[in-house]
């Protein structure tokens, strides 16, 4: 039987470790932190019986992910908002996403329009979406008509003709505080791209969640692995490849990477044109997340907001794109722009009766000390007067510490490597197939690969993929998952 090794128990190495189970291999995965998960661990940071997110809370690309509904998306047990997000402006204003694309466009009154034309052609064709998106763009789509519709909206969105696209300040504000979340200067097309597919997303599926906390996506997995031979080992920090025992490639043993590339370079052999390459590969701003424990909901002048688990915080466009742009250029605003989840508005397992948490990340320079929690304080307060008393607890991560805790987040870098739209085609290599590399038996399955960032698995598949059919098998997710 051969071997696989996976580094890193985040939602892509465990969706790579998965598959290779069940193709045959002896998997075994190593995480360096004392539990399972990466990006998709859930922990009591505040006060006992408060269940935080530590980082992803709402996963709009798991549930869509073809990874997931090929493995069985319904082991877990999904909340699909009616209310996909929100983004208050002053005076009691709002901007608020229904699950409902109609509902949505209806309230937008004048911009109604041009919501339907955005939004209708792209969330009816989110199949086709996902595929031009769920990998390398250096191939050609099976939905070329919806991938190029996809494209030249991109275009339009990441340039300065948004400004012309949508009237309300509230379509505006809806519109920026999605393509906020690629943590890069704005306006820019690689922003307006994964905003997009958000926007589209919140229409399809829904920005659902999972009830009990992101730690269940890690969990289910997990069970799954084991339950096919599998093995996972915590506390075991990898930071030299030369020196860990993962078998011999010519046996068909096989080692993944569900890190940052640079732990590649520690290997013997690395090409030097490659590993030019991987030194080349730039990381982004990073996030400053802070966790509340509350004694009861988020007093939001808006009363739609509080029906919404995710909640953009940053005032109009020209405030957001403001925000951002200093984060690009080594700065945090004072007005800074938040997401903020509010999972127990809707999941009561996530904190004693009657009490609520809340999770937000400001963007901020990498390695910095950036403590968000008075920052964000500030801006809730604007929109929902009386948050602060609200408060029983919080807990702040800075960017310096979360390059501490997690060495695949490069000076805080979430997004493993800044999501520019050269980064989109070059992560980290320009190659149809970026996660084989020229090291024999050894393949980069996380973020810093096609498709990039966020809870969608399909790193990790196409690097599982990919290993297998350099072994000769050639196989499909319904091939392994049986659907």
């Amino acid at each position: 039987m051969p071997r696989a090794t996976v580094i890193g128990s985040g939602p892509n190495g465990l969706a790579a470790a998965v598959s290779l189970a069940r193709a045959g291999y002896s998997v075994e995965v190593l995480e360096a932190g004392a539990t399972i998960g990466g990006g998709v661990r859930s922990a009591a940071v505040t006060l006992p019986g408060f269940v935080h997110d530590v980082c992803s809370a709402v996963h709009p690309a798991a549930y869509s992910s073809s990874f997931l509904r090929a493995f069985g998306r319904d082991r877990i047990d999904w909340i699909i908002p009616e209310t996909a997000y929100a983004h208050p402006l002053d005076d009691g204003r709002a901007g608020i996403a229904w699950h409902d694309l109609e509902r949505t466009a209806e309230a937008l009154g004048p911009d109604a329009r041009a919501w339907r034309a955005l939004l209708r052609p792209l969330s009816s064709h989110i199949d086709g979406v996902l595929d031009f998106t769920g990998g390398s763009l250096l191939r050609i789509p099976r939905a070329p008509v919806t991938a190029l519709r996809y494209g030249l909206r991109a275009l339009e969105q990441g340039s300065a003709m948004a400004k012309r696209t949508f009237r309300t300040p509230e379509a505006a504000a809806l519109v920026a505080g999605v393509v906020a979340h690629a943590n890069t200067a704005l306006p820019a097309l690689s922003g307006a791209a994964a905003g997009l597919l958000l926007m589209a997303q919140a229409h399809a599926g829904g920005w659902a969640y999972p009830r009990g906390g992101a730690q269940r996506i890690a969990d289910v997995l997990a069970e799954d692995l084991r339950a096919h031979g599998g093995t996972i080992r915590t506390g075991t920090r990898v930071v030299d490849l030369s020196a860990l025992d993962w078998g011999d490639p010519a046996r068909g043993n096989v080692l993944l990477l569900n890190t940052s590339p640079r732990l590649a370079l520690t290997l013997r052999d690395v090409p030097p044109h490659y590993a030019t390459a991987i030194r080349a590969y730039r990381y982004g701003a990073a996030a400053a997340k802070v966790d509340f424990a509350l004694d009861g909901p988020v007093p939001w002048t808006n009363p739609d907001v509080g029906l919404s688990p995710t909640v953009h915080v940053g005032g109009t466009r020209a405030e957001v794109w403001a925000s951002e742009n200093a984060v690009a250029q080594g700065r945090v605003s004072e007005r800074p722009y938040a997401l903020v989840a509010q999972p127990s508005v809707l999941d009561g397992t996530r904190a004693p009766a009657g009490q609520q948490v809340l999770w937000a990340y400001i963007h901020a320079p990498a390695n910095s000390d950036v403590d968000a929690t008075e920052l964000v304080i500030r801006q809730i307060e604007r929109f929902a007067p009386g948050f602060r008393d609200r408060i029983l607890a919080s807990h702040a991560v800075t960017p310096r510490q979360r390059a501490l805790l997690n060495p695949a987040e490069i000076g805080g870098d979430i997004f493993g490597g800044a999501f520019t739209m050269r980064q989109a085609v070059v992560r980290p290599v320009l190659s149809p197939t970026p996660w084989r590399t020229p090291m024999a038996g050894v393949y980069l399955a996380s973020a810093a690969t096609p498709p990039g960032p966020g809870v969608n698995f399909m790193a990790g598949w196409h690097a599982a993929r990919t290993a297998l059919a350099d072994a000769g098998e050639r196989v499909e997710l319904g091939d392994l998952f049986g659907s």
